[in-house]
C-alpha cells in the first residue's frame, strides 16, 4: 500500500510516517519501480506500535533505544527490552494516578459547589 493508505490504516499523518522512517522507528519501506513507498503488514505494525506508544507517553529517544534492539533481532536484548517496557509502563502508571487525583479532586468540586458557594457567601456576610 502507499504513504496514504498506510496513514489511514494507522491513523499518522504521511508527514509523521516519513519522520518516524527517517529517524528509524520502523525499518526502512521498500519501494516501488516508481520510488513510491510499499507499505507490508509489518510496516503498519510497527507504525501502530509506535503510535501507540508515543501516545503512551514514551519519548522518541526511548522508543529509538527500544525499536534499535528488536531491528538488531538479538536474544540478548529481550531482558533488557522488557525491563524498558517495564519502566515505561510503571512511569505510565504514575501519569495516570496524578490525573486520577486531579479528575477526583475536580468531580468532588463539581458535587460540591453548590454548598462550597453557600459557604463563602455565609462568611462574607459576617
Amino acid at each position: 500500500m502507499n504513504i496514504k493508505e498506510a496513514a489511514v490504516q494507522t491513523g499518522l499523518s504521511n508527514d509523521t510516517i516519513r519522520y518516524y522512517e527517517r529517524i528509524g522507528l520502523i525499518m526502512p519501506v521498500p519501494r516501488k519501480d516508481n520510488q513510491l513507498r510499499d507499505f507490508k503488514e509489518r510496516s503498519i505494525n510497527q507504525l501502530r506500535f509506535a503510535k501507540t506508544m508515543r501516545n503512551a507517553g514514551v519519548s522518541i529517544e526511548r522508543l529509538r533505544e527500544y525499536v534499535n534492539m528488536v531491528f538488531e533481532d538479538d536474544d540478548r536484548t529481550i531482558p533488557t527490552r522488557k525491563e524498558l517496557l517495564r519502566e515505561q509502563a510503571e512511569e505510565m502508571q504514575e501519569r495516570i494516578d496524578k490525573m486520577q487525583a486531579a479528575h477526583d479532586h475536580l468531580i468532588y468540586k463539581i458535587e460540591n459547589y453548590d454548598e462550597h458557594m453557600r459557604s463563602a457567601e455565609n462568611r462574607l456576610d459576617k
